[in-house]
């Protein structure tokens, strides 16, 4: 190897160093590259399942084990130990609603760690169009409604109530309507619960723990942290009609919010945490 190569050796050598080194002492570079990180695997990974098994699948909730299979690993790339509380509530045989807590992207982490088989979240309509994401998503039975237009999206989630024991789903939905990173929940909208009434399926809330101790995208900052997801036991709904929902609307919302209390000062300790 002649100088000239030793040198260019030499030269790559000290920007991977420089590179490293930047990474892990300057957090808005760490934030920038975990967050190219995670939209990047996403979208990696979603065009692989686009290209390779869209000839042989179908629409299908069952669809969401190859979504959950690319994410799961994420976590610990991100050094992120999460903790499961109540997993036991999943057990429930046949179609629920499921209601959880919504913050940030990173949500998506925390929803494959616990989603089980047969549940179709329901997203904004916007995700539907996030090329090889939004089909991957459309090929998991994803549920999309536009918020904006309100009939419309009350239409789809009749129609979901209609199918869930026909094709014995389960559904997932963000009740807040949008992502909070404050302290207390959003009041809720009544869309899940009016769906699990007119389905007369059991509701299970999910809450998850607040990320700011270790991820503030105002601040750029994304370290390594503890994450606690609470699945809170099924309510019934069966007997209950439309004049019921506000009042089971205000009962979860306020059994969620107590839980994400206890929480997020259990992950801030580090108590009740793992790999």
């Amino acid at each position: 190897m002649d100088l000239f190569h030793w040198g260019l050796l030499l030269l790559l050598s000290v920007l991977v160093v420089g590179i490293a080194l930047f990474y892990r002492w300057n957090t808005t570079f760490n934030f920038y590259c975990k967050m190219a990180l995670f939209f990047g695997w996403c979208g990696y990974w979603t065009a692989n399942m686009c290209i390779f098994l869209s000839p042989v699948l179908r629409r299908n909730p069952d669809n969401m084990k190859y979504l959950r299979t690319f994410i799961w690993p994420l976590k610990r790339y991100y050094g992120l130990k999460i903790a499961v509380q109540g997993s036991e509530h999943l057990k429930t045989k046949g179609p629920y609603v499921m209601v959880c807590n919504h913050q940030t992207y990173l949500d998506l982490m925390g929803m494959m760690e616990i989603i089980p088989d047969r549940c179709a979240p329901v997203a904004k309509k916007e995700v539907l169009y996030l090329g090889p994401v939004g089909y991957a998503c459309w090929l998991s039975g994803m549920i999309f409604i536009d918020r904006r237009k309100k009939e419309e999206a009350r239409a789809i989630l009749r129609q979901a109530a209609d199918n869930m024991h026909r094709e014995n789903m389960r559904i997932w939905v963000y009740p807040e309507g949008t992502r909070n990173k404050g302290k207390t929940l959003l009041p809720f909208k009544r869309g899940a619960f009016h769906l699990a009434v007119q389905a007369q399926v059991p509701i299970i809330p999910a809450v998850i723990s607040s990320y700011r101790d270790f991820y503030c995208s105002k601040e750029k900052r994304f370290a390594e942290g503890n994450l606690i997801i609470r699945i809170l036991p099924k309510i019934e709904t069966r007997d209950l009609g439309a004049e019921d929902v506000p009042v089971l609307t205000e009962s979860i919302h306020k059994q969620m919010q107590e839980a994400y209390n206890e929480i997020c000062e259990e992950a801030r300790t580090g108590k009740d945490t793992k790999l």
